[in-house]
């Protein structure tokens, strides 16, 4: 199939995601042919090195021969069957896994990460109702948290951009400051900030707690509010907040899990445990869609009932799917194989060396990295500025989409020196490509 015809059939029947498609009129699709290891491929022959792991997905590169060989030995034994009335090996074997690496048990499975949300936040309320306090029902959140699409999940996500549209559908959840380090006034630490954001949760609990089944927290970095980092010290104090005020703590790790910030799961750098943890994303190694709830031993006595209606029923078509649950395995089979945490150490090292012009950049504000995270807020008022630089990126054959002003890496943990030294010369490169569109508009 030649490149236009499918450009033009895309255009003409795929709706595709988080997109305005007019603006393909001016911006071509890429149809994507192949992908190995950290690179995508095209029908033109050119390849873009994938520095965003396709949304955050793709942990151990493209194709990664484990993962395949897993999927094809599973595909010959049980392709799908439906998990309410039965089970299979896949499944019960990722659940316990996800317990020892957790320490929470009874997984609960979905599709994708806003289904997770979706789950979590049911269940804790759920749970409140099952227990004799109904009118603990409602939820808090951070400023600038992202937590998913769907309409529950849009409840608890404050980016107006996709949650304006849809407010008449929307239970609007509390939102609370957030412990984000870039907003720390002269004299504050990281830490100074992270307790005046547990301070603000504290006043926001004691009036409002009687009513609040949970409260939901991606721990260490709000990506989707251009990779907002913040201190640890603010998970340990949301947790005694919790506590003291009994309201559950839900741990949003479907982008900061495995591995992604250093540790296994980010809020483990905290040494918290919380009461739900939604996981999502790279639980594949980013090859099929699967998500996962994980909870308490206290949550799950209280649905555990003769009563039917007591019962969390909740159901996907593809709960549990053997395939994805066979990904997720070999995907953790490799961190166990190969030390990828240790390893991680390194090779952050190696990018945080090659992205060293980029982050001493004249334009460049509060350059971070946490584990295998790195930002950069750009001082620019150039308009469409992420639409422009992700063009840029391209032509350099590298595939980054800023958020906002925000240019961001989360790349494969395959990378080497070589392609870290490609990747971060290409975001430099379109750095400065689109700052000289500024010039000119200017």
């Amino acid at each position: 199939m030649d490149n236009p015809s499918m450009i033009q059939r895309s255009l003409q029947h795929v709706w595709h995601p988080c997109t305005q498609m007019k603006l393909h009129e001016s911006l071509p699709l890429i149809p994507i042919s192949r992908a190995e290891g950290v690179w995508l491929h095209d029908f033109e022959g050119r390849r873009y090195l994938d520095g965003i792991s396709s949304w955050w997905v793709n942990l151990f590169g493209h194709g990664h021969p484990h993962i395949k060989a897993a999927l094809v030995a599973q595909l010959d034994q049980l392709d799908h069957v439906m998990l309410a009335g039965f089970t299979h090996q896949p499944v019960v074997e990722l659940s316990e896994k996800l317990a020892q690496l957790t320490g929470l048990g009874h997984a609960f499975y979905g599709s994708d990460g806003a289904s997770a949300t979706e789950i979590a936040l049911k269940m804790s309320a759920h749970y409140w109702r099952n227990t004799g306090r109904p009118e603990k029902c409602r939820f808090v959140g951070l400023a600038g948290g992202y937590h998913g699409e769907t309409v529950g999940a849009l409840a608890v996500t404050d980016i107006a951009l996709f949650r304006e549209a849809y407010a008449p559908l929307v239970r609007l959840a509390a939102t609370v400051p957030s412990p984000d380090a870039r907003v720390a006034q002269p004299g504050e630490s990281s830490v100074d900030v992270a307790k005046r954001a547990a301070s603000a949760l504290e006043a926001w609990l004691q009036q409002h707690h009687a009513s609040t089944a949970a409260l939901i927290v991606e721990p260490l970095v709000q990506c989707a509010a251009g990779m907002a980092m913040h201190d640890a010290s603010y998970l340990r104090q949301v947790r005694a907040l919790c506590d003291r005020h009994e309201v559950h703590l839900v741990v949003d790790e479907i982008a900061t899990g495995f591995g992604r910030t250093g540790t296994m799961f980010a809020h483990q750098q905290a040494g918290i445990r919380p009461d739900f943890i939604c996981l999502s994303k790279g639980l594949t190694g980013g090859t099929l869609p699967l998500s996962a709830v994980l909870t308490t031993d206290t949550v799950y006595q209280a649905f555990y009932d003769d009563d039917v209606a007591r019962g969390f029923l909740h159901s996907h078509s593809y709960t549990g799917n053997p395939l994805a649950c066979r990904a997720a395995l070999a995907t953790l089979e490799l961190f166990e194989q190969n030390e990828v945490l240790a390893h991680n150490v390194t090779l952050a090292h190696t990018i945080s060396q090659a992205f060293a012009p980029l982050s001493t950049h004249a334009r460049i504000k509060n350059a971070r990295q946490l584990g295998m995270i790195w930002a950069w807020d750009v001082a620019t008022t150039l308009p469409h500025f992420s639409r422009r630089y992700h063009q840029h990126a391209l032509a350099h054959g590298v595939l980054l989409r800023p958020i906002g002003n925000t240019i961001y890496a989360m790349p494969p943990y395959v990378m080497n020196e070589d392609t870290a030294g490609h990747l971060a010369r290409g975001a430099l490169a379109a750095l400065e490509a689109t700052l000289a569109e500024e010039n000119a508009h200017g």
